[in-house]
């Protein structure tokens, strides 16, 4: 390689390196229409605080055709491609968002370069061609790793399991197939990552295709039938290792959260209801020698309400599942960020300690019953949902969107769509930005941030 080319330099070989980078200008948010009438779209947002249009939206693109549901989405490459046993990572740059639509299974990739404003189109993987050359079909997070980006599915074309994680080329961004080569027991598939130092990937549950997008089911539900277990895999043999389940009254085990540090093999787990109390809960993983030990570290009850002002889902429960729909770690390891969907509120814990968490900052926007306002803002719906965190962790924005079937039966009265910013103190604590409140007249969904975030990269080196 010639001595001439240089990695990107939005490449951290380190989360330290991550942390003192430059603070993010711009953030790039998908959004789709409910009603599939118009084309979803890709929003960027300035979060220059200098800048007169500090919280607006200041570019975009719209995608070509309706009904993709544009849901998680990620970038072709990152830190991850400085892998010291993988060449080739120096000439490759962060540019390329990969973003696929959870129900149409069309993958979109877009180029944010010469211009980051006004992104552009440049490939479209068709539906029939990623279930020719993977097996599976509704395409939902996107994780850049050092030889490929991988991409983890829901079930395959026809609506049934098993998902799993296929892998496109992060070049020609041609899918490459199916990833596994022994699932073992695994049939749901929800979100995957790894300890890259480790050898070692993470998968959690949801449902398949048939199980989720017509809304949550109540009898697949009070019947345990959604996910609650955690796989654990052999990352460069591509076998299925090790299943833990946390038993079938914890339901839907979904966004996973390993430590930035490659030298600590732990991570957290969100958990978005108990059947027992509708309480919520984030688990611990930790691996040793004699595999996988998961433990929960974090329990939120859930919050008595009168029914009358409960959607029909929740009348017969009289209270307010805080329905954790996403969690995120600061790129130090330090605060775990969890998201109340169902609540309207957005909790902070310090993490210092993975097994003893301290709840350390809370702040409240919508929520079913409470409507909390924003300081921008009247009383709004929906509640924190999915949750970025800005490299140096002292930015936290979140959207209130979580997808379109299930938002019609928690806030059957519409949602407003919208994005809001949320202060971090470095010592603790939580503050809303009352300058940031964007709204949106799609939905809005996943939020990534310009040179990269804390759900974005892997680190080779601590």
């Amino acid at each position: 390689m010639e001595a001439s080319v240089k990695p990107d330099p939005t490449f951290y070989r380190t989360p330290a390196e991550a942390i003192s980078a430059p603070p993010e200008t711009l953030a790039y948010v998908v959004t789709f229409d409910p009603e599939a009438k118009r084309p979803d779209r890709l929003a960027v947002l300035d979060t220059d605080p200098s800048s007169p249009d500090y919280g607006r939206i200041v570019g975009g693109l719209e995608m070509p055709n309706v009904g993709d549901e544009l849901h998680h989405f990620g970038w072709n490459a990152c830190s991850a491609a400085l892998c010291p046993h993988h060449d080739g990572g120096e000439a490759m740059e962060r540019r390329h968002l990969i973003i696929p639509g959870l129900r149409s299974s069309r993958i979109h990739v877009v180029d944010t370069k010469p211009d980051p404003r006004a992104p552009r189109l440049v490939k479209v993987i068709e539906p029939d061609e990623l279930a020719r050359k993977t097996g599976y079909s509704r395409p939902h997070t996107s994780h850049c790793g050092d030889d490929g980006i991988y991409m983890s599915a829901l079930g395959n074309s026809e609506g049934d399991g098993p998902g799993g994680v296929f892998v496109i080329d992060n070049q020609t961004f041609e899918p490459r197939g199916r990833w596994e080569v022994d699932r073992g027991p695994q049939w749901l598939a929800y979100d995957f990552w790894w300890h890259l130092g480790h050898d070692t990937m993470i998968t959690s549950e949801w449902g398949t295709p048939n199980m989720i997008e017509g809304g949550l089911n109540p009898e697949l539900l009070l019947g345990s039938q959604y996910g609650h277990r955690l796989h654990v895999w052999d990352l460069s043999r591509r076998r299925h290792r090790q299943v833990v389940d946390i038993g079938s009254q914890y339901q839907m085990t979904l966004e996973l959260r390993p430590a930035h540090d490659p030298r600590r093999a732990y991570g957290f787990m969100g958990v978005v209801v108990s059947l027992e109390d509708l309480s919520a809960s984030v688990w611990l993983w930790e691996l040793g020698p004699d595999g996988c030990e998961l433990t929960r570290v974090i329990d939120i009850p859930a919050e008595p309400a009168d029914p009358e002002l409960l959607p029909p889902l929740l009348k017969d429960f009289r209270a307010v599942p805080p329905l954790v729909t996403d969690i995120n770690l600061s790129v130090d390891d330090r605060f775990l960020y969890v998201s109340c969907w169902g609540t309207g509120e957005m909790r902070q814990y310090d993490v210092s300690d993975p097994r003893r968490p301290r709840l350390t900052g809370s702040v409240h926007v919508g929520g079913i019953v409470r409507h909390a306002s924003h300081p921008s803002s009247g009383p709004l719906n929906g509640g924190p949902q999915m949750v970025e965190v800005s490299r140096d962790g002292r930015r936290v924005y979140v959207s209130n969107s979580l997808y379109g079937s299930w938002d019609a039966q928690f806030y059957p009265e519409g949602i407003r769509s919208w994005v809001a910013k949320i202060d971090a103190s470095p010592v603790g604590g939580l503050s809303l930005d009352p300058r940031f409140f964007t709204e949106f007249d799609h939905r809005a969904h996943q939020i990534h941030l310009e040179g990269g975030d804390a759900s974005s990269d892997s680190y080779w080196f601590s």
